[in-house]
């Protein structure tokens, strides 16, 4: 009879903790994961670049790039982030120019001759603008027929001085991107 009471008892206990439904718990959503997204992947010259070389040659970190083709030409603009500027531009364009008329009608007069870029190459520090600071350029004329152009622009209150030691940076970085790619 024992043995029935206490199998009675297990079974009233049991289906006692049933009919209370405890209270779900909220667990919170993952956290968002950040994937590192190549240049390459937005298309046009974008190709041509990459972030951690730019990283690498010009010491900002750029995470953000957007490209676009009209024609035989094609740009890639890099930025960091939400940030406007910093920003770098690329724009590659067939041509069927040679050394001289690249020397006389591409080349800005207050251009310094850059060696051991393409057929012929420029480098330059124009000074602020109207809603940006100074910008460096550096331009070439590659082996394979494309006129290249890549331009550092900065934030308003850049020092020029500074910029110009970007525009060394950028022949560097120049010198990396193969045009032929695309």
């Amino acid at each position: 009879m024992r043995s029935r009471i206490l199998l009675v008892v297990a079974a009233v206990l049991s289906t006692a903790g049933c009919a209370t439904e405890r209270e779900p718990v909220e667990v919170p959503p993952p956290a968002p994961m950040a994937v590192d997204v190549a240049a390459a992947s937005s298309g046009g010259a974008c190709r041509l670049l990459d972030f951690a070389v730019i990283e690498q040659h010009v010491k900002v970190r750029f995470d953000v790039a957007a490209a676009s083709e009209r024609g035989d030409t094609h740009t890639c603009v890099v930025r960091g982030g939400r940030a406007t500027l910093p920003e770098l531009t690329l724009t590659a364009t067939e041509t069927s120019m040679d050394k001289a008329t690249f020397a006389t009608d591409v080349m800005p007069d207050s251009a310094s001759k850059v060696s051991g870029l393409g057929e012929q190459a420029y480098r330059r520090t124009v000074g602020a603008a109207d809603g940006h600071g100074p910008v460096a350029e550096v331009g070439w004329l590659s082996a394979d027929g494309r006129l290249a152009v890549l331009r550092w622009t900065t934030a308003k209150g850049t020092a020029k001085s500074a910029t110009e030691k970007v525009a060394v940076q950028l022949t560097a970085l120049a010198k990396k991107v193969d045009t032929r790619a695309l």
